[in-house]
């Protein structure tokens, strides 16, 4: 992943090109190259019960939450359903879950008889580590709230006062590395790991809440608004969520990445995290993490607007991120509110 150009990447790993790589760095997700593979707009005629399995550091988690919702807007007397566990795409407790559940669930109504019953939703919440049910995704009874970078590194409901960004230096060279979080197999470190190595490089930024005084409880679509300026026009803008226990050892719960092209300009960048169900403790602390990149998961930002594919030169640039008043940077959490 580290060779440039990166489309000849293929040819040093298996010595010739590689079709489905190349048509990755030459087309996008939505573009007209894809459309005969996108079965998006397909599921809604779907008319017979779904399963569906996945895992909170799933490469397809987002697309298959929002499958599930379209099954559910569209039949709703169907009795479908969706299972996430603490799981990458490719993890073998997936797998036993998965088996159980066609032996249970799919085998029953293919004789024609009812399944066994259970609620529509069942998530694995982390921190809380056990399973539990709810009737919809994302469920009822979640509402989202603000948390706002301060200066100083902390993290906050309030609004920050007035105060200068905070700054770092990317280097595409010495790219921020990717650490657990979301992978396609589990032959790589996938899920919940221990953050304090990129957390102690100079171009990731933290923003800590002070100990819970209760416990939090996230369950939903998480999302951040982040205030930034680059010294370059092109640049992106990763942020992590993560849980500091009481000794001070930080894990990652979900984050997500956006790429700008008006980046030297102070621009809201809007980042989806991905989904999560985790519970923060009392005596834990909430972090964000703030960077530009997560290398390799997300190829690295050249810095110089070029094609991924075929960019040769790498800049480095300085990154501002904002949190005053006027540029009130903040993740959103959907937090169960309380009985």
């Amino acid at each position: 992943m580290r060779t440039l150009p990166l489309g000849q990447a293929d040819v040093g790993l298996l010595g010739h090109r590689n079709s489905y790589f190349q048509d990755v760095l030459d087309h996008d997700g939505d573009g007209p190259f894809w459309q005969a593979a996108d079965h998006v707009d397909k599921v809604a005629d779907i008319t017979v019960p779904a399963s569906l399995v996945g895992g909170w550091y799933d490469l397809f988690l987002p697309n298959q939450l929002r499958d599930f919702q379209t099954l559910r807007r569209t039949a709703p007397d169907t009795p479908h359903r969706v299972t996430i566990g603490p799981w990458a795409h490719w993890a073998m407790a997936m797998d036993g879950l998965a088996t159980r559940e066609a032996l249970e669930w799919g085998l029953a109504l293919a004789k024609g008889e009812a399944p066994p019953e259970r609620a529509p939703v069942r998530l694995f919440v982390m921190g809380e580590d056990k399973w539990r049910d709810f009737p919809t995704w994302p469920p009822p009874g979640y509402e989202p709230q603000r948390f706002h970078l301060q200066p100083g590194g902390t993290l906050a409901t309030d609004l920050a006062a007035d105060s200068p960004p905070d700054d770092y230096h990317y280097d595409p060279a010495d790219p921020t590395p990717a650490v657990g979080g979301v992978r396609m197999w589990t032959l790589q470190k996938y899920g919940r790991v221990n953050n304090a190595k990129p957390e102690a490089r100079p171009d990731v930024l933290t923003y800590t809440t002070p100990a819970l005084d209760k416990d939090v409880e996230v369950v939903g679509e998480v999302s951040a608004e982040i205030f930034f300026r680059s010294s370059l026009p092109y640049a992106d803008v990763f942020v992590r969520l993560c849980d500091v226990d009481g000794k001070g050892r930080s894990t990652n719960v979900c984050d997500g990445l956006i790429s700008l092209t008006d980046a030297d300009e102070t621009t809201c960048a809007t980042v989806q995290l991905w989904p999560t169900a985790y519970r923060f403790k009392r005596g834990h602390r909430i972090r964000v993490q703030v960077s530009s990149g997560a290398f390799p998961r997300f190829n690295r930002n050249p810095g110089t607007g070029e094609p991924r594919a075929t960019a040769v030169t790498l800049r480095a640039a300085t990154q501002q991120v904002f949190h005053d008043p006027e540029h009130p940077s903040a993740i959103v959490l959907p937090v169960r509110r309380a009985s």
